[in-house]
């Protein structure tokens, strides 16, 4: 019964040369070594042949019409990264070996060459060929562990904030969802602005915790059925550097969460707490959720107050535009409410 070897990948090689008697030379030396072959009389057929066999091989000459041996290296080795390719030439200059080698190709010979040399020399490359495509293999699959990796390790942080944010949740119920929600509107806003993706995402997160402190203000200050005394308030205010000392060894990779904790009461005038910065000096990320942050507790229903109408929480906003708000993030804001980036309806983001 004979041996099955469906399972056997072709060997594909290019043989590219002008001169036809060197070309079937080497055409019958490489099907003794199991490739199928192919010929070319120049190089835009052998880059023809190349784009469409992807071919294990290529042996090529240096010297040929149309396209010659050096251009042909080049686009190949553009092109087709996994083909071993060795150059043969009749001239034994060592600037132009050099080149050649320099540029990708494996091996370098000149004529007149020995069969059995070619043989020696094609089997190195493949090698070498193997070792480099073996060699990438080991590098994707190392760089796929450690992304999951560091997605576990993601998993497991993201946890331990959520878990604050419970305890949190434990002392105040409003400050939990209103965390959630400022960090949507929060999101929203900065890809209105055009924010990259890893921006993007420390805001989320810096949204989620941006209350944090909170855990150190007392119970009976933070749930007070009513409006807050002078002491009571600075009490309270005390809450982002509290939330910044909190989260500082365990945000230290993700710089913009943690502004966010700190400066998320600064106001663009330099009237807000708890470094008094003002315009620019504010890290954007925290100008946008001062935004967010100002909107969703206006619009929120508290013990000692029911929340603002949405069209007089507007105007508020656009007010305030420039004094206590960056205008660039209340124009994304608006930007975000249009697009429907932010959802209004009863069954979206304001449906509490």
């Amino acid at each position: 019964m004979g041996q099955d070897n469906s399972s056997v990948p072709t060997l594909h090689c290019v043989v590219a040369d002008d001169e036809a008697h060197l070309r079937r030379v080497l055409v019958r030396l490489m099907q003794g070594e199991g490739f199928v072959c192919h010929e070319a009389a120049n190089g835009r057929v052998a880059l023809e042949l190349l784009d469409r066999l992807a071919p294990t091989l290529l042996l090529s000459d240096l010297h040929m019409p149309e396209l010659d041996g050096m251009g042909l290296l080049r686009e190949a080795r553009e092109r087709h990264p996994d083909t071993a390719i060795i150059m043969i030439t009749a001239v034994a200059d060592v600037a132009t070996a050099v080149s050649a080698l320099a540029v990708g190709a494996m091996d370098y010979l000149t004529k007149p060459f020995h069969l059995d040399e070619v043989r020696a020399r094609v089997r190195q490359a493949l090698e070498k060929r193997r070792l480099i495509v073996e060699n990438r293999g080991y590098q994707q699959s190392l760089e796929a562990r450690v992304a999951e990796q560091a997605g576990r390790l993601e998993a497991l942080f993201l946890a331990s904030i959520q878990s604050l944010a419970d305890a949190l949740e434990v002392k105040d119920t409003y400050t939990h969802g209103h965390s959630l929600r400022v960090s949507r509107y929060s999101v929203a806003i900065a890809q209105a602005i055009g924010m990259s993706a890893d921006a993007v995402r420390q805001i989320e997160i810096g949204g989620r915790v941006h209350d944090i402190g909170k855990i150190g203000v007392k119970e009976t200050v933070l749930n007070k059925p009513g409006p807050l005394t002078d002491d009571e308030y600075h009490h309270i205010m005390t809450h982002p550097l509290v939330g910044w000392r909190i989260l500082s060894p365990l945000l230290s990779d993700m710089p913009m969460a943690l502004n966010i904790v700190r400066w998320h009461h600064e106001k663009f005038d330099g009237s807000g707490i708890p470094d008094r910065l003002s315009g620019d000096a504010i890290p954007l990320e925290a100008r946008i959720t001062a935004v967010a942050d100002t909107f969703d507790a206006m619009t929120s229903v508290r013990p000692y107050r029911p929340g603002v109408a949405l069209p007089d929480t507007f105007a508020e906003l656009r007010r305030c535009s420039g004094a206590q708000f960056d205008p660039i993030c209340i124009a994304a804001f608006f930007n975000a409410l249009d697009s429907g980036a932010i959802d209004l309806s009863p069954t979206g983001a304001l449906a509490h």
